[in-house]
């Protein structure tokens, strides 16, 4: 049995992951692959309160590519945990791995984002990293 096939995308709500986003859907359309999309979160002492901000967030990015979608398949789920080791974790099923060049992070002159570097030196999959528009 063939495992189905698809592209993962962290997501941090950033404009580069939108970018990174919108960016798979149209690799998603090229292969006739399915998108599954992750948030990671830590989940601090604030717990329910950051759960909700977090998943309403990955509501907005949806909402935000709907019309870009295509027919591609498109999933979504927010999960506790490091977004780097999240994603890491996530691309042992999946074809392809796509995060932005940098998210929320404070430090502007680095080239590329945490996650994004750790991604891609770890990831069980190839990784694409968008530098956005």
């Amino acid at each position: 049995m063939t495992e189905a096939r698809m592209i993962l995308v962290g997501i941090d709500g950033s404009e580069g992951s939108l970018h990174a986003l919108r960016w798979a859907l149209g690799e998603a359309r090229l292969r006739n692959v399915a998108v599954d999309v992750i948030h990671g979160c830590h989940i601090s002492y604030l717990g329910d309160m950051m759960q909700e901000s977090a998943e309403a967030m990955l509501e907005t990015v949806m909402a935000a590519v709907a019309k870009d979608s295509g027919g591609v398949q498109l999933t979504s789920h927010c999960v506790v945990g490091p977004a780097a080791t999240t994603l890491i974790e996530a691309s042992e099923h999946a074809d392809l791995l796509v995060v932005g060049r940098r998210g929320h992070g404070g430090f502007v002159s680095l080239v590329m984002g945490s996650v994004a570097q750790q991604v891609a030196a770890h990831a069980h999959c190839p990784v694409v990293i968008v530098a956005g528009e």
